[in-house]
């Protein structure tokens, strides 16, 4: 079974052969027909998937719209399109993955310092 970033990048590569079409939309109810699918069959959530739980609140601060609507209806909210929404998307998850990297990464430079 593939990670779960790693189907994000499959989905990336290739919107419309797993979406239907090029469409953010569409890729929030497969990630929830995904998720939902995993649970009924009692595969317990990945590391991969409870830091993308993060996304959410992470795309709320971005916004400044705390509490207001689900990641991608905030998304699309400010693009042009659903296609331009799917890009959109992408392009704050790679943001949201490194900002999580860096973190990572200065956790172990502090515990190497002794700090």
């Amino acid at each position: 079974m593939s990670k779960f970033y790693e189907l994000l990048q499959k989905v990336k590569k290739r919107p419309s052969l797993y979406l239907g079409k090029r469409s953010l939309s569409h890729l929030q109810v497969f990630l929830d027909a995904y998720t939902f699918a995993r649970r009924e069959i009692g595969i317990e959530p990945t590391e991969q998937e409870q830091d993308f739980e993060e996304f959410q609140e992470w795309i709320e601060q971005r916004f400044n719209q705390v509490n207001t609507q689900s990641w991608s209806r905030i998304i699309l909210f400010y693009s042009e399109d659903e296609s331009d929404a799917l890009d959109k998307f992408f392009e704050l998850f790679e943001e949201f993955s490194q900002r999580h990297q860096s973190l990572e990464a200065n956790q172990i430079a502090h515990v190497k310092s002794g700090v």
